[in-house]
């Protein structure tokens, strides 16, 4: 039987989501800052970001979907897709941001370029907190239980995924049940 502490842990609040996204997106992003500068001594800066992107985002939207946002399971393709749209638009800030540093500062030190790569990548990445939070992992927040086929309790508006836990979930409140047609 679902208690409500069990949901707490599967939902998470947003500071408590935003605190794991920053552990899980943080500790990927800092792995993939020295992926870059490692790989980018070897081929160019924009083709080693571009790499080091794809495998960080499908890597961090797989821990996202996982612990940070409690989706219960593996990310689904139209998560990753979502999810790669937003590390996408991660992708230009930290392109541009080093498109910059290096107009502005002939031959940047190593430090320089993290400090400007993990700042972009902290701005960008605050920005993707919200998008994955209100969008690609959002819990069908905003669609009607009929559209989602899923059941839900006069006193609890999240989503009940199967009929046996709507009725486990019966003593809190009258279970409504909706179908598809």
């Amino acid at each position: 039987m679902e208690t409500a502490q069990s949901r707490k842990q599967a939902a998470p609040g947003a500071f408590h989501a935003f605190a794991r996204f920053v552990l899980c997106g943080g500790g990927v992003g800092i792995a993939s800052s020295f992926a870059v500068a490692a790989l980018g001594s070897w081929i160019p800066w924009v083709l080693a970001n571009a790499l080091v992107s794809v495998v960080s985002t499908l890597l961090a939207t797989e821990l996202h979907a996982r612990f940070t946002f409690g989706a219960g399971g593996r990310a689904t393709w139209r998560q990753h897709v979502q999810s790669a749209g937003s590390a996408g638009a991660a992708y230009v800030v930290t392109c541009v941001a080093m498109f910059v540093l290096r107009q502005v500062v002939a031959e940047p030190g190593a430090v320089l370029e993290q400090v400007v790569y993990l700042s972009a990548s902290a701005l960008a990445g605050v920005a993707r907190f919200a998008v994955l939070r209100l969008v690609v992992f959002a819990r069908d927040r905003s669609r009607p239980a009929a559209a989602t086929g899923t059941a839900r309790t006069s006193r609890d508006a999240r989503p009940v995924r199967h009929a046996a836990m709507a009725d486990a979930a019966a003593p809190i409140g009258p279970a409504v049940y909706c179908r598809a047609a």
